[in-house]
């Protein structure tokens, strides 16, 4: 009886992460955007491509090629290196978009990479969600706030395609770009957001403040009614740039953002991004053992 019971359960498993393939089938497109091996999408929205950027070595002559066979002209619309992520329109496509999971990715799921690299049609490796991770300071610069890590095998061509839980719901998008090889998951809320600036606006905005730091460890008495332990202490201050312009000082130690708490480089990185830039935002410093708040007007960096 055990023996069928288990049975049973290997079977029903099987066949629910083929169904999941099959469902996220329709949405997946093969991307020709290189030279080499092609590179796989999934349709985010209508007539809309979310891809790798690191699989578009052009933004011209690009086309790609859908469940029923049919090439179609893409659109360069935007991208961005820092997370991988890139944006193609695709008039015609006719697919709307995907369907996300309603709960993030949990250590320990099985998870399917899904991906389109060549014209035989889908693929898929299963494994499981190693861990969850972030942020992550990438090769490009940038630093995404979450990733998924998963031990599913990222096939030549899936980079781009969806990672999927086993009823075919979007959990992250798939890239072998960001930490040397290694098979990560951007998980998809932050995709969709990223997509959605992109589409909107081609690329995203990333600030500065034009300062070099080093993390540093504030004493109890010294944190200026904070709770935090650890600060930012200001190493260099640019010549005119937006810390310079707004009075911070070589000493000073950045504690908080917009009213986010700074205690290493990551967190100033993640929060000088999107409507910050250009803006004037409150800036708070020790600065002779007392709390000091300073207006900063977040640079845009080129």
């Amino acid at each position: 009886m055990d023996q069928t019971n288990n049975a049973d359960v290997l079977s029903s498993l099987s066949n629910s992460m083929a169904d999941a393939v099959e469902r996220i089938a329709p949405s997946l497109v093969l991307v020709n955007g290189r030279q080499r091996h092609p590179a796989s999408g999934v349709a985010y929205a209508e007539d809309m491509v979310l891809t790798a950027d690191h699989v578009l070595e052009r933004e011209e002559d690009i086309t790609v090629q859908t469940h029923d066979e049919r090439t179609l002209p893409a659109q360069f619309v935007g991208r961005d290196p820092s997370s991988d992520l890139a944006v193609l329109k695709v008039p015609g496509l006719g697919k709307g978009a995907v369907a996300t999971a309603g709960d993030e990715a949990r250590v320990g799921q099985f998870v399917l990479a899904v991906g389109r690299p060549s014209e035989s049609g889908p693929m898929a490796s299963v494994g499981i969600v190693s861990a969850i991770g972030g942020p992550l300071r990438t090769r490009q610069g940038g630093v995404l706030e979450k990733f998924i890590r998963t031990d599913a095998t990222p096939y030549p061509g899936f980079s781009g395609g969806p990672l999927i839980d086993t009823s075919g719901s979007v959990l992250g998008i798939v890239t072998t770009g960001l930490a040397g090889g290694v098979a990560l998951a951007i998980p998809a809320s932050t995709a969709w957001s990223i997509a959605d600036t992109l589409s909107k606006h081609g690329r995203i905005k990333r600030g500065f403040l034009g300062i070099s730091s080093q993390p540093v460890y504030l004493p109890e008495g010294q944190r200026g009614g904070r709770t935090q332990e650890t600060g930012l202490l200001i190493m260099k201050v640019e010549t005119d740039s937006p810390a310079a312009k707004g009075g911070l000082f070589l000493g000073d130690i950045l504690v908080g953002l917009d009213g986010q708490a700074v205690q290493d480089a990551e967190d100033l990185q993640t929060l000088l991004v999107g409507d910050r830039v250009g803006k004037e935002v409150p800036a708070d410093v020790i600065r002779g053992g007392k709390l000091e708040t300073i207006k900063v007007t977040v640079g845009q960096r080129e």
